[in-house]
């Protein structure tokens, strides 16, 4: 009798288990896409103050080249879009707790991220430089040895320079960055004087430098890390949204909707990376 109890408490465990597992495995594979269509909303995430890919502008409205193309992607389903302000250095958390549909804002692809998230196909290109004072006279990247730089927390670039830590890493003071939740903060340091150099994406420093009119008191150049593409973030399990943005993507590529608005806000027509 004990052993016939043993028996049926074992296979109760294991179908536990295995409900469990079942469980967790339809949870991974859920798709966010029905929700979406059904209730015609999705939500973004982004750093609003990251131009011009998505920011607020003197009025507090969030605008910017992802939020148009954003907007004109979902209006091929005739879905509406919400952009959430959010922490960037938690954005993965934000994405897989719910609290947002998507990341969209000019969200690099990286080898780390991939672990994470899955990335439709890539819509723009960039590439990470340093911006220093020209004051400095620092012009290249050996000039900023022993000197403070400055990176935001949880970006791309900053990825970037922890990897690769020749590159740039084992040269600046401290063997580290001074990290920032916004390139705003960083701009205001870099301009005081309290870091010598800011490793930023070239979107964000050729837009900010010319709307502040101060291109001509910043050196820009290359800081030796390889070119990257953006891309929109989806939860691992969201296969159908993916695939439904890709679509979207091409559709306003095809019509004149993507040229129209890289020219509105890099003041040239952008090429959509080829894979």
């Amino acid at each position: 009798m004990k052993i016939k109890k043993m028996v049926l408490g074992l296979v109760a465990v294991v179908g536990m288990f295995t409900l469990g597992a079942c469980g967790s495995k339809k949870s991974d594979a859920a798709d966010g896409w029905k929700k979406i269509e059904e209730s015609k909303k999705v939500t973004v995430g982004l750093d609003d103050t990251f131009v011009p890919m998505g920011f607020k502008n003197d009025q507090g409205k969030i605008v910017g080249f992802d939020v148009d193309l954003a907007k004109a992607v979902f209006k091929k389903y005739g879905i509406n879009v919400k952009f959430q302000p959010i922490d960037w250095s938690m954005k993965e958390n934000e994405l897989e707790n719910g609290t947002i549909d998507l990341i969209w804002n000019g969200y690099t692809v990286t080898k780390e991220r991939e672990k994470k998230v899955a990335f439709t196909n890539p819509y723009a290109s960039n590439e990470q430089v340093i911006v220093t004072p020209k004051k400095d006279n620092i012009t290249s990247v050996n000039d900023l040895k022993g000197k403070k730089l400055g990176a935001q927390e949880g970006s791309s670039g900053y990825e970037a320079f922890t990897n690769e830590p020749k590159k740039l890493k084992d040269l600046v003071a401290d063997n580290d960055a001074v990290q920032y939740a916004s390139f705003n903060e960083a701009f205001i340091d870099l301009k005081s004087g309290r870091i010598n150099g800011l490793l930023i994406d070239n979107v964000y420093a050729d837009y900010y430098l010319k709307q502040a009119k101060q291109t001509q008191n910043y050196n820009i150049m290359p800081s030796g890390f390889a070119n990257e593409d953006f891309a929109v973030g989806a939860r691992k399990g969201d296969k159908q949204l993916v695939k439904k943005i890709n679509e979207g993507l091409k559709k306003v590529e095809a019509d004149g909707q993507y040229a129209q608005i890289s020219k509105k806000w890099f003041g040239e027509e952008l090429k959509v990376p080829q894979p």
